[in-house]
């Protein structure tokens, strides 16, 4: 098992794991569900939306963990979306790469790397720190 795995596992087994407060409850919240997927990821990179968009803010947090994974653990930023298992099955709108290249590659070519501290990254890279750094 790949190292970000195992410390990813071990937070949740000690954090709650899936079915906490950790994994993306949304039964309380005003989700708007969105058909201009990459136009609205890409709103995430670039301010701060204070809304839940989905399935947008799926991908622009599954695209930010790929790439810090790949950077910090060596791996393969195109291998990492297709692991179903990217997001620990905490999100329940997110989609493989094989599933949807379109948007990924949208993404691909719209964001910029590595990825600026703005928008909303910020806040998921805070996440990804506690979730797979332990910092």
């Amino acid at each position: 098992m790949q190292e970000w795995k195992v410390r990813q596992d071990l937070y949740h087994r000690l954090e709650g794991g899936v079915g906490s407060h950790y994994a993306d409850d949304l039964s309380d919240e005003d989700i708007v569900i969105t058909k201009d997927v990459g136009k609205e990821a890409l709103r995430h990179f670039n301010e701060y939306v204070d809304q839940w968009i989905y399935p947008s803010k799926s991908y622009v947090v599954a695209f930010c963990y790929a790439y810090w994974i790949s950077q910090d653990f060596n791996e393969d930023m195109k291998d990492l979306l297709n692991d179903p298992e990217l997001l620990f099955d905490c999100d329940p709108y997110f989609v493989t790469y094989d599933n949807d290249p379109e948007t990924y590659d949208f993404l691909f070519e719209n964001v910029k790397l590595p990825i600026p501290m703005e928008g909303m990254v910020s806040d998921i890279h805070e996440y990804y720190t506690d979730e797979i750094l332990f910092d």
